[in-house]
This record gives C-alpha cells, structure tokens and sequence, in this order.
C-alpha cells in the first residue's frame, strides 16, 4: 500500500506552499479512501511518494484514477498567499495497492 502525491511542476511554489499543498493532497485523498485501505496503509509504515508531473498530466491522471476506481483529490489552491485562486497545485492518489497505483504514476520522476 502506498499514497501518491504529485505536485506541480509547471508553476513556481516556494518550499512552504510545496508543502502544505502536498499535505493538503495527503490528507483529503486519505480522507475519501476506504477503512480497509487505511488501515492496512498505517499498519505498514505510511508510504507516500512525492512525484512531480504538468497540469495536462495531473488531470489525466485523475481521470485514469476515477476509471480504475482509485480514490484520488485535486488541489486548488485559495489563492490567499503565493497563487492565484483556483490554482491546481496537487494530486493525491490513495492509499492503494502500489501495483495499481504504479499504473498510473510509473513513469513520473520524483520531485526534486
């Protein structure tokens, strides 16, 4: 079981805004998953894994989450400090299975 976050690469975030928005994405898809998947994420260690993708790319791969029935959250963001409202800055995908995760995000490269 894993939690997939994918920030946005394609905008400038200073390192505080990068992270709450990755909490943000952490906690809303993890609010929507199922016991079963919650449970068994927290009994084994909480894996999350920071991928960084374009805005195209997020939406896509929202949409391949919906399809496979993976619990999945957009961000945008309020626009109350650094980004205009309505920013889409995050995805959060899971917790899942990572084989099924994987077919989805595998190709994306870590945030950097």
């Amino acid at each position: 079981m894993k939690q997939i976050i994918v920030i946005r690469q394609d905008i400038a975030m200073s390192p505080g805004k990068t992270a709450a928005q990755s909490c943000h994405a952490s906690v809303s898809a993890l609010l929507k998953s199922k016991k079963k998947n919650v449970d068994t994420w927290f009994r084994n260690g909480q894996k999350k894994i920071i991928l960084q993708a374009a805005m195209e790319d997020m939406i896509e791969m929202k949409k391949k989450c919906d399809k496979s029935s993976i619990v999945s959250c957009l961000i945008s963001d309020a626009g109350l400090t650094e980004l205009e409202p309505g920013t889409v800055t995050a995805l959060g995908i899971g917790p899942d299975e990572e084989k099924k995760i994987d077919k989805i995000t595998g190709s994306l490269k870590l945030l950097k």
